[in-house]
């Protein structure tokens, strides 16, 4: 699959659009408990419940520290021989758009499976598949280059910047 997120902006944490306040956020594992909001009748556009079911991959949830009820962003990764691979990246349905709720959420998503592929011992790289149009916006924001077709990399320098943007160490 081929992914389309988009990064509104790089921000320490995520950002309140409105106040421009800026939240600390706890990445943790998605749990069968959480699906019963996340559905495409709630607006969300994958089937989580296919990622989670799929033992081959981890999928992760974003939220803002003393409000873990509210999901802000998903990620489904699967550790590969010498890299982690992004299966799908969504914002929650209420974070997209022009009139979304906080920013540097999908910046987020990214930079923890970044966090991950350092932590495997596999230098921070991280391979997704592009939409073609997308491919120049993941470059400029990311750092990503091309490897073949669609697919692109974050190398480590890319990725160590990631991560010092919204891990404090």
């Amino acid at each position: 699959m081929e992914l389309d997120f988009i990064i509104d902006k790089l921000t320490n944490s995520i950002q309140n659009t409105v106040s421009g306040d800026s939240f600390d956020t706890v990445i943790s594992r998605l749990l069968d408990s959480d699906l019963i909001n996340i559905s495409k009748k709630n607006g969300w556009n994958f089937n989580w419940q296919s990622e989670l079911n799929d033992k081959s991959k981890v999928v992760y949830k974003l939220t803002i520290i003393n409000n873990f009820e509210v999901i802000q962003g998903l990620l489904s990764v699967s550790i590969e021989n010498d890299h982690v691979y992004m299966h799908l990246l969504e914002n929650a349905p209420f974070n997209l758009g022009e009139k979304k709720l906080f920013e540097g959420v999908a910046g987020n998503l990214v930079a923890h499976a970044c966090l991950i592929s350092f932590q495997e011992g596999f230098d921070g790289f991280v391979v997704f598949k592009a939409k073609t149009i997308l491919k120049e916006h993941y470059r400029n924001s990311l750092g990503a280059f091309e490897l073949n077709g669609n697919k692109m990399i974050i190398p480590t320098q890319s990725a160590e910047k990631l991560i010092d943007k919204y891990f404090k160490h």
